[in-house]
């Protein structure tokens, strides 16, 4: 290979990865030196002059003339007398001689390692290049599209054809790809393998629903409203914690926009995820009780020293509290940075009964079924209709009527225990959902007393808000599934 087709192959290549000219005269000329150094021990002396448009190169060696019995003539920068005649006859000591080197002088094998090594170093660069791209990029949205989906991972390649994983774990798991798709997703984090970089893209981070956030709501965009907090339970349910800087602007209805327009953008790309917006504030207690919407909060002990705080509630609000397989106050406890413990309010727990008390004629796994939806007492249960018991737990229809069979027999005596009685309970828990359910457009919690709060939900009836559902965010009274 002679040294146009060195030099022009390596141009070529270098284009395709965008190398500018610059950096490819730049890498050029090391490589080129390297090899001079190899053989001549050094490259002071020497000028490598390089058109990769062409495909020209010139190496020249210059050397100073001194007489034949000089004692620098061992010097890399000096010439003999005699053997600088041998390139011009009239040459003279103390002249300079500027003798060209060819590429072929170097050897066939030096030939083809300054070839890989040009190569090797395109791709270092263009590594570099991937890697301070998008460690500036961590917490942005990009958009790129799906090259292969695998068991663990998908490979989504951007619009410079660069490789970007995005693992199952950061996943939602409801997202189902096929090669071709567009998909959105966070730069979650840049990590460098064996020297390779290796971009992790993420869809289940709580930084995607933030960046969503900024691009449907021209108020955070602006730094109007911030963005005090968000948790996830990917798919699922989300906490977003709100804040205004402008009092005239309500920063959960903006969020939500007219008609749930600015929240449903955000709800079909995560997937149908269930969103809770809050209004933060700095009254912890009140903060607390926002973060458990959809459930209505009776009183709270905080215990600031351990970080516990507990809520004490109705009964029929303590599933709410819960949601289902617990995501509701495990997100609630994130929300606020508190670990958080939910009770029944003490009304009448004299005359209950814990459901520990039936493990001899209930099976553990059915207590275990109905403690999971909040309902650790007898009267719980039976305040909770047949049919909400069936869709929320995995028992059947028959063991709930041997289970409210038993706990009746256990209150058989009580004569605060009749028919209407209990009717009356489960239709003061129907009417609480009913009514939550029509207030639900903020996702605030029922306990909200503040003048924004109330003027927002009376808007929301009056504006013809849609529902839930329709939204696509999840009600204050919305009982946990």
């Amino acid at each position: 290979m002679n040294s146009h087709e060195l030099i022009e192959s390596f141009g070529e290549f270098a284009r395709s990865k965008n190398i500018d000219r610059p950096t490819m005269m730049s890498i050029l000329d090391d490589v080129f030196r390297t090899m001079i150094r190899k053989k001549y021990d050094q490259d002071e002396n020497f000028d490598v002059i390089i058109n990769p448009d062409n495909g020209d190169l010139e190496i020249w060696r210059n050397r100073e003339i001194v007489d034949d019995n000089s004692e620098d003539i061992w010097d890399h920068d000096k010439i003999p007398l005699t053997e600088a005649q041998k390139i011009e006859p009239d040459f003279e000591v103390g002249e300079s001689v500027a003798e060209g080197v060819k590429l072929e002088d170097f050897g066939r094998r030096a030939v083809l390692m300054a070839r890989q090594t040009l190569i090797q170093r395109v791709k270092d660069l263009e590594r570099d290049n991937l890697y301070q791209k998008y460690k500036d990029q961590v917490g942005e949205i990009v958009t790129g599209e799906v090259y292969q989906v695998w068991s663990r991972e998908a490979l989504i390649m951007d619009k410079d054809d660069n490789e970007l994983v995005m693992p199952k774990g950061e996943q939602i798991p409801k997202d189902r790809f096929r090669k071709g798709d567009t998909v959105r997703a966070v730069v979650h984090r840049v990590e460098v393998i064996n020297g390779t970089p290796k971009i992790i893209l993420s869809r289940a981070a709580p930084a995607f629903l933030e960046r969503l956030f900024e691009l449907e709501v021209p108020e955070i965009y602006d730094g109007l409203i911030v963005i005090k907090n968000v948790v996830r339970e990917p798919g699922e349910r989300a906490k977003v914690a709100v804040e205004s800087y402008d009092e005239r602007i309500d920063p959960v209805g903006a969020c939500v926009g007219m008609k749930g327009s600015r929240i449903h953008p955000v709800v079909r790309e995560l997937e149908n995820e269930n969103i809770d917006i809050i209004n933060y504030t700095d009254n912890l207690e009140l903060y607390i009780a926002r973060a458990l919407s959809p459930a209505k909060v009776g009183s709270m002990k905080i215990n600031q020293e351990n970080g516990r705080v507990s809520v004490f509630m109705k009964p029929d609000q303590v599933s709410l509290a819960i949601g289902r397989g617990g995501a509701n106050i495990k997100l609630a406890s994130r929300l606020v940075g508190m670990e958080i413990d939910v009770f029944r309010e003490a009304i009448d727990y004299e005359e209950d009964i814990s459901l520990d008390e039936f493990q001899d004629e209930i099976e553990p796994w059915v207590l275990a079924e109905l403690k999971k939806i909040g309902l650790d007492t007898g009267r719980a249960v039976l305040a909770v209709k047949k049919d909400d018991i069936v869709r929320r737990t995995e028992l059947e229809e028959e063991m709930v009527d041997d289970v409210y069979r038993i706990i009746r027999q256990e209150f058989a005596d009580d004569e605060d225990l009749d028919d209407s009685t209990l009717d009356a309970a489960k239709n003061r828990v129907a009417a609480a959902k009913t009514t939550d359910e029509e207030a639900a457009v903020t996702h605030a919690s029922a306990t909200e007393t503040a003048p924004e709060h109330t003027l927002l939900a009376t808007e929301a009836a009056s504006q013809d808000f849609p529902s839930t559902e329709e939204a696509g965010a999840s009600s204050p009274a919305e009982p946990a599934q």
